[in-house]
């Protein structure tokens, strides 16, 4: 039996093994999903137990996403976004460190391919640049768009901004950063947002204004609970395309369970399993 898992702290509400479960029971797979909750300082310690094991993979979560980088071997995408969300020990022995990947950037791409939003060529509009937005940031300027990311402090804007273009120097489409106030006009000529930040988790608020939303964009929201955010609402009713959370979360998790495994993830399975629990 393969044991995969979760490492994080704390990971009590997790919605990831439902669904990594629920692919294993579809395709008769004869694996498990648990969690881990090491202490914040041994991150290391519980990777190397992981492998001594004979883990055959994890997922990465709050707060080890970037303390992670130095206890694996990042691929490039991991290396670029400076985060690490999955762990395959396929390759890794006493000599070979596992390999990181971060998914969270597919859960992104595949969220938008899924509602049928093309990215390449389009202007994107990136609300915060915290962990979520630059995963986000380098999954829309790798397939294309040109990216804008608009964050309260206008310094960490900016620093993203520079990681985008210094890592991804054959890019051609312009990357901006700016503050909140620059949202208005961005978000009225834009044809993609993605909320990255946490507003709408804990109160009915959205971080984008209503009036510049329009029926030529496409919306999503990082925020899963609630499901139907203030910012979704606001979009659903001027004709836009309206992504929820869940679909960033489902992607992240199908792209894992495909790179562990080399099958296709039963996709709808996995979808059923995570929304039955929110």
């Amino acid at each position: 039996m393969d044991v995969f898992g979760l490492l994080g702290n704390p990971v009590g509400h997790s919605l990831s093994p439902p669904m990594h479960e629920a692919a294993y029971d579809a395709l008769g797979t004869d694996a498990r999903y648990v969690t881990f909750e090491p202490d914040t300082d041994e991150l290391g310690d519980a990777i190397e137990g992981a492998r001594a094991l004979g883990v055959a993979g994890l997922n990465v979560t709050i707060p080890f996403k970037q303390d992670a980088l130095t206890h694996v071997e990042p691929n490039d995408l991991a290396a670029r976004i400076g985060a690490v969300n999955t762990i395959d020990f396929s390759d890794a022995d006493a000599e070979r460190p596992p390999t990181g990947h971060n998914t969270d950037a597919a859960g992104v791409r595949r969220s938008f391919a899924h509602h049928d939003v093309t990215l390449a060529d389009r202007d994107a509009v990136v609300v915060g640049a915290g962990g979520a937005a630059r995963a986000t940031a380098f999954a829309l300027a790798d397939a294309g768009a040109r990216v804008h990311v608009a964050n309260r402090t206008v310094e960490r804007a900016e620093r993203l901004v520079a990681d985008v273009e210094r890592e991804t120097p054959d890019r051609s489409a312009e990357t901006t950063a700016g503050g909140l106030d620059s949202l208005d006009a961005r978000v009225r000529d834009a044809d993609v947002v993605v909320n990255a930040t946490s507003v709408g988790m804990e109160e009915d608020r959205s971080p984008v204004p209503a009036d510049a939303l329009h029926a030529d964009l496409a919306v999503l929201d990082a925020v899963y609970r609630p499901l139907d955010t203030r910012l979704l609402r606001d979009a659903r009713e001027r004709g836009a395309t309206t992504i929820d959370g869940a679909w960033m979360l489902l992607y992240q998790g199908v792209e894992a369970f495909e790179l562990w495994t080399g099958e296709d993830a039963p996709v709808d399975r996995m979808n059923e399993a995570l929304r039955a629990r929110l």
